[in-house]
C-alpha cells in the first residue's frame, strides 16, 4: 500500500502542465522582450521624436494658412510688349487667392480674354515668386483708325487693343477710315481680312509710305501728291493693280489730264474721273 502511494506521488510530481506555453519546458522562448521608453543610440526618446514631428507639422500648416506669405498679391509676367502686368493680373482674378487653390486651368482660360494674348503658360511656385504668367502676344499687322479712334490689328484682322495717345508705332502700316462712310466694320469685329493683306502688299510695294485710305466699296488707296485719289480695292493682287495704274497715270499725265480719281480696285473695270461730279454720275 505504501508503495502505490509513492509509485502515484512520483508521477504527479514529473507531470507536464496541461497548456503548453512554448518554449522547451526550461522556461525560455524566442519571443523578444519589449520594454517600454527604451531610447535609441542617440539618448532622444521615440514619443519625444513624434512629438516633434507633429509640432513641426502645425507650425507649417500655420505658416501655409494663417500667415499672408501664401496669398497672391503680385505677379511675374514674362513675354508681353502690349499688355502691361496690371492687366494680365486683372485678368488672371487672383488677387488675395491662396496659391494652393488656383487652378492654372482656370487663370489660362481668363488671361485669353484679352485679344493680344495668343499662347500662355501658368507656373505656381513658392514666394517670393508664386505666380509666374508667360504669354505670347499676336503680333500687330498694322493700325486701323476709326471713329477717331486707333486699334492695333493683328494678320487676322482682329481688333488687339486701342492704342495709347504717346503710341505711334512708325513700322506700322496706319489705315485711316471716314468715320462718316456707312458700311466700315463695327468696332466688336474684325477689319477684312483682304484689307489687312492687301494693305500689308501696299506696304512693300509703295516704299516709304505710312498710311492709306479704306473706303468700304472702294478698298484700300492714298492721296497722290499731285492732288488726285488712287483706290486700289482689297486682296492680294495689287502688283497687277499697281501696274496698271501707274500706266493710266503716266497716260493722263502725257495728255496733260489731271484726274481727280483714279480707280483700278477691280481690273476689269478701271476708271478714272477728270472732276467729283462725273465720279458719282
Amino acid at each position: 500500500m505504501s508503495s502505490l502511494r509513492s509509485r502515484q506521488q512520483k508521477r504527479r510530481t514529473t507531470r507536464a502542465p496541461g497548456i503548453w506555453r512554448g518554449g522547451d519546458g526550461t522556461g525560455s522562448t524566442d519571443h523578444p522582450v519589449v520594454e517600454h521608453g527604451v531610447r535609441n543610440q542617440f539618448g532622444v526618446s521615440a514619443r519625444l521624436v513624434s512629438g516633434l514631428i507633429v509640432v513641426t507639422l502645425l507650425i507649417l500648416l500655420m505658416v501655409f494658412f494663417v500667415t499672408d506669405y501664401f496669398y497672391v498679391r503680385n505677379i511675374t509676367v514674362v513675354g508681353t510688349n502690349y499688355l502691361d502686368e496690371a492687366e494680365v493680373f486683372r485678368y488672371a482674378d487672383i488677387a488675395e487667392m491662396h496659391v494652393f487653390w488656383i487652378d492654372p486651368g482656370v487663370v489660362r482660360e481668363s488671361i485669353f480674354q484679352a485679344d493680344v494674348v495668343a499662347d500662355v503658360r501658368i507656373e505656381i511656385g513658392w514666394p517670393p515668386d508664386m505666380v509666374r504668367i508667360i504669354i505670347e502676344e499676336r503680333e500687330p499687322a498694322l493700325v486701323w483708325v476709326q471713329g477717331g479712334v486707333s486699334f492695333l490689328i493683328d494678320l487676322q484682322g482682329r481688333r488687339l487693343r486701342v492704342l495709347t495717345e504717346d503710341e505711334s508705332h512708325p513700322e506700322l502700316i496706319w489705315i485711316m477710315t471716314d468715320g462718316s462712310v456707312e458700311g466700315l466694320p463695327a468696332f466688336d469685329k474684325a477689319i477684312p481680312i483682304d484689307a489687312v493683306n492687301g494693305a500689308l502688299q501696299l506696304q512693300l510695294l509703295l516704299a516709304g509710305i505710312q498710311q492709306l485710305r479704306y473706303h468700304p466699296i472702294k478698298g484700300l488707296g492714298f492721296r497722290e501728291p499731285g492732288g488726285w485719289d488712287a483706290w486700289f480695292g482689297v486682296g492680294v493682287d495689287m502688283p497687277n493693280k499697281l501696274v496698271v495704274y501707274e500706266t493710266l497715270r503716266d497716260n493722263l499725265n502725257d495728255r496733260g489730264v489731271t484726274p481727280v480719281e483714279i480707280n483700278v480696285a477691280h481690273l476689269e473695270a478701271v476708271y478714272y474721273c477728270e472732276s467729283a461730279e462725273s465720279c458719282y454720275e
